[in-house]
């Protein structure tokens, strides 16, 4: 005899033989479930309190007997699907409801996602006897080129299509039709973004800000956003972040999206990251992963591999924890008799020794630095760096001063590794201008730590340019945030000025009040607009000279790197 799947714990011996008798059973001709079936079900459910269900293949065998809880039936692993997009699963699922509640959200996530022919639900009326029946099937909308859902309700079991095998076989043709020499390939991941906020005044306004960037986020890291969930908490649940509830609305979100990722917008403690993942049994990763990920993806010179790599150790060292929580001795032999040193500890072992031969590769890499650092300081090169929020414009605005061809896209991140460039004024004088990593709100401590050798180049600066990026609605919180991690590197003392980008994008009283609070230079490094001034105000800053207004032709602006 098959096993039975669900919970059978607490069943009686003689209720549990008759359920596993189920399997002795057949559905003859076309009809989705024979009224015999359906009233022994019904008995069942109603003698246990819990939803009983079967899956029926296509000739009428009982392929599974599933045991589920008073409001709710959860369906085992099937596998993968026949036939891709073109075919069906070949199986009908018949379930009972105890709740009166008809079909459910999650019986049409199942009838889609896992593309089985019909889903029957029969109501267990207290009287006795079966109830209503309803049931779905799939349906091709050519004009959309994809499949819905169509539902109907019944009176009893004996109303139900005599037929209806025969119109999911239909329904299938019209599939193959439709779609073929459709591959439908799935293009990445698809994921479902999840924002978990405490109560706050303006909590609502600071969340969706998030969400946005969080979703900037994922599209920099080829990721498809299917949908977004804002929860709103007095308290923070300490063991899931968002509690049960909220993690079996999401399972079911993902599964009628067909996401199978979800991205949480604040980091997950370990614990926390083990039950969502288990619970969901989707993959799950936090904001700090989801940055981490960008950086490997961008990362191209030998400096910021190294260093994202450390992060990314760092990061996973903690969450590298076995489920069960016997661990086996750490060697075997004589004082230390067991199975040896199991592959999680070998894991953890080799993870340490690679962060501590990271952490000198780092070492010497900013020795290596160093030594330029101290030629230009010899050879009395001014150096002015360009630091901004993530996709304020910078390497825009370096491309735009320098004439060079640094990867400039509209994305967060999208250049990682700083780039110099020489940069000449007249008068036989010149500087060094530096594009370093955008920064961004909350960037993970162990990332901040690893970039710090990079970030050293800041400390030599003479002048910092602070892009902002005047047509983001948040310009004015990204450009503290930003003030605030130059205040944390302890930059407080470099002067700095404000370089207002992106006027084209902007109306121009905000442009004006923008000015007027950052005492900024207005400019669309994009349309090479105001960087005259821009310059100028450079050379009065560098030099110390009395300003002499130029034009951008008087300045000589080769590429020359460093």
């Amino acid at each position: 005899m098959r096993p039975i799947d669900g919970n059978t714990q607490g069943i009686k011996p003689q209720l549990l033989r008759r359920i596993e008798a189920t399997f002795k059973r057949r559905v003859k001709g076309d009809v989705l479930v024979q009224a015999e079936l359906a009233r022994y079900l019904v008995e069942i459910s109603r003698e246990l309190n819990r939803q009983v269900g079967v899956l029926i293949d296509r000739g009428g065998q009982i392929e599974r007997v599933i045991v589920g809880q008073p409001a709710r039936l959860y369906l085992p692993d099937l596998g993968r699907a026949r036939g891709g997009f073109t075919r069906l699963r070949g199986l009908r699922l018949v379930r009972t409801e105890l709740r009166g509640q008809g079909l459910t959200r999650e019986d049409l996530a199942d009838l889609t996602k896992l593309r089985l022919d019909a889903v029957v639900v029969l109501d267990v009326p207290n009287e006795g006897g079966v109830g209503p029946v309803h049931f779905a099937q799939l349906l091709v909308d050519a004009q959309a080129r994809t499949t819905k859902p169509t539902t109907q309700t019944v009176r009893d079991v004996h109303q139900l299509p005599e037929d209806g095998l025969e119109l999911v076989r239909e329904a299938e043709s019209e599939m193959a039709r439709v779609f073929a020499g459709d591959a439908r390939e799935v293009k990445g991941d698809s994921a479902l973004l999840v924002g978990v906020h405490p109560y706050s005044q303006g909590v609502r306004k600071e969340a969706d800000a998030s969400m946005r960037e969080l979703a900037e986020l994922a599209r920099t890291a080829g990721v498809q956003v299917v949908d977004s969930v804002v929860q709103i908490r007095r308290e923070l649940d300490p063991r899931t972040l968002i509690g049960q509830g909220k993690i079996e609305e999401l399972s079911l979100r993902a599964l009628e999206l067909g996401a199978d990722l979800l991205i949480f917008d604040r980091d997950l403690q370990p614990s926390q990251l083990r039950a969502i993942t288990n619970e969901t049994e989707l993959k799950v990763i936090d904001r700090t992963q989801l940055i981490l990920d960008i950086f490997a993806k961008h990362a191209r010179s030998r400096d910021g591999k190294v260093q994202v790599e450390l992060a990314q150790l760092k990061y996973a060292l903690p969450r590298l924890i076995e489920k069960s929580t016997a661990m086996s001795r750490l060697t075997g032999g004589i004082g230390g008799q067991g199975p040896g040193e199991t592959k999680l500890e070998i894991h953890r072992r080799r993870a340490r020794e690679r962060i501590h031969r990271l952490e000198q590769e780092i070492e010497k890499l900013s020795v290596q630095r160093g030594v330029r650092r101290a030629r230009r300081r010899h050879e009395g090169v001014p150096v002015v760096s360009i630091v901004g929020y993530t996709n304020a414009g910078k390497s825009t605005l370096l491309n735009a001063l320098t004439k060079s061809n640094v990867l400039a896209e509209d994305k967060l991140f999208a250049t990682l590794d700083p780039t110099t460039r020489r940069l000449r004024f007249p008068e036989e004088r010149e500087i060094i201008l530096t594009d370093t990593v955008g920064f961004i709100r909350d960037l993970p401590k162990d990332l901040v730590n690893a970039f710090k050798a990079t970030l050293e180049e800041l400390e030599e600066s003479d002048l910092i340019l602070l892009v902002v990026d005047a047509s983001d609605p948040l310009v004015e919180n990204k450009r503290k945030a930003v003030e605030g991690l130059l205040s944390e590197l302890g930059l407080n003392d470099i002067e700095r000025l404000v370089v207002v980008n992106k006027i084209d994008e902007t109306p121009r009283p905000l442009v004006a009040a923008l000015k007027k609070v950052t005492g900024g230079i207005p400019v669309s490094a994009q349309k090479r607009e105001g960087l005259e001034k821009l310059m100028n105000a450079i050379e009065d800053r560098v030099f110390r000279a009395v300003p002499i207004p130029r034009r951008l032709d008087d300045f000589d602006l080769p590429p020359a790197q460093v």
